[in-house]
This record gives C-alpha cells, sequence and structure tokens, in this order.
C-alpha cells in the first residue's frame, strides 16, 4: 500500500493541475479582448512547477508528468480543430464564391461554420476543465490519477 504524500506536497501537485486552466483562462480571455494570440500558456506554469519541485518531492514528479502530458495531448487537440476548421471555412468560402452565391448566402456559411467550430472548441475547454478540477482533487487526496485520452510524451 502506498503512503499517502505530505499535504504540502499534495498542494503542489494539485497546483501542477490547477496552473494549467489558468493559462486557458489567460489565453482566453487574450482572445476576447481582441489579441489573436494562440500560445500554449497552459504548459508553462506546471511546467515551472514541475521543474522546480521535481527533484524535491517525487509525488510532484509524477502529478507534474500527468499534468504536462494531458496539456500537450490537448493543445495538440485543440490545433488540429483550429487547422480542420480553417481548411473548412476556407473550403466552403471559395465553394460558395465560384458558385456564384448571393453576399447573405456566404455570409450564413461562414457564419455557421464559425458557430460550430467556436462549440467546438468549447467543449473541449469544458471537459478539459471537469477532467484537470477532477484530477487535482484526486491529487490534493493523495490518490494517483492518470488522465484519458492522453498522449505520454514525459514519462
Amino acid at each position: 500500500m502506498r503512503e499517502k504524500p505530505k499535504q504540502q506536497m499534495r498542494i503542489w501537485g494539485m497546483l501542477c493541475h490547477f496552473s494549467a486552466l489558468l493559462g486557458w483562462m489567460l489565453l482566453c480571455f487574450l482572445v476576447l479582448i481582441g489579441i489573436p494570440l494562440y500560445l500554449p500558456l497552459n504548459l508553462l506554469a506546471p511546467l515551472m512547477i514541475w521543474r522546480f519541485k521535481k527533484a524535491q518531492y517525487p509525488w510532484i514528479d509524477f502529478q507534474g508528468k500527468e499534468s504536462l502530458n494531458f496539456q500537450i495531448t490537448w493543445t495538440l487537440y485543440t490545433l488540429i480543430v483550429m487547422a480542420i476548421s480553417l481548411f473548412v471555412v476556407l473550403t466552403s468560402f471559395s465553394w460558395a464564391v465560384t458558385a456564384n452565391s448571393s453576399v447573405n448566402q456566404v455570409e450564413i456559411t461562414l457564419d455557421s461554420l464559425l458557430v460550430v467550430f467556436m462549440l467546438l472548441i468549447l467543449f473541449i475547454l469544458i471537459v478539459q476543465s471537469f477532467v484537470v478540477t477532477f484530477a487535482a482533487i484526486k491529487a490534493y487526496n493523495g490518490e494517483h490519477y492518470r488522465y484519458p485520452w492522453t498522449i505520454r510524451i514525459l514519462r
């Protein structure tokens, strides 16, 4: 049976998970105020916590790797959705223009595609926030948790 980590280690492990959500919130805030920026800010804080505390606490080494693997994976998923959405929007726009559609039809097509892909990104962020919160609670309770749908880059 594994020994439960000390409270300080559990708090740092929990912060490895929650700090990634802060990066996503900062990124969403920047986009909402009009700064079209996509930097993986969700990787920065967990990486810093993991790098500075992993030698000190083995529990944080495990939690940091899990958090970073999940954030890297979901960043890749988000980039794939963005690339597919850009391709579909450009293809739909070129099809609507070459079909001599009215401006209103082109606008409706692009607006509907924008809504669909924004909902998909919102779904990704909501699922991620639930899974990260669950992992942070497990880390604080001293339980080992492995994220689902994750590519294990750091071992």
